[in-house]
């Protein structure tokens, strides 16, 4: 995997609360914001795919809603902030 380097800035308070996430997790801070930053981008796909459902189809409903985020917690990776890979 290829990574490259970048340089952030955030308010102090805010840097303090990420070290601190990290820390708790046993992770560096780099691979924290990394998967923040996964975390975010997956949010983004998620919205676009459901505008693009909605277009076609209409709104979801709330049963299938709640149907779709039981479907997804149940394949996810991560459960209640533990990764279920380790």
């Amino acid at each position: 995997m290829s990574v490259e380097k970048l340089s952030v800035s955030m308010e102090a308070s805010l840097a303090k609360l990420v070290r601190s996430a990290a820390s708790e997790e046993g992770v560096s801070l780099s691979t924290w914001l990394a998967e923040a930053a996964r975390a975010k981008a997956r949010q983004r796909a998620l919205r676009a795919a459901l505008a693009d459902h909605a277009a076609e189809h209409g709104p979801l409903t709330a049963k299938a809603a709640s149907e779709l985020i039981d479907s997804a917690r149940a394949h996810s990776f991560v459960s209640r902030g533990r990764s279920k890979r380790s």
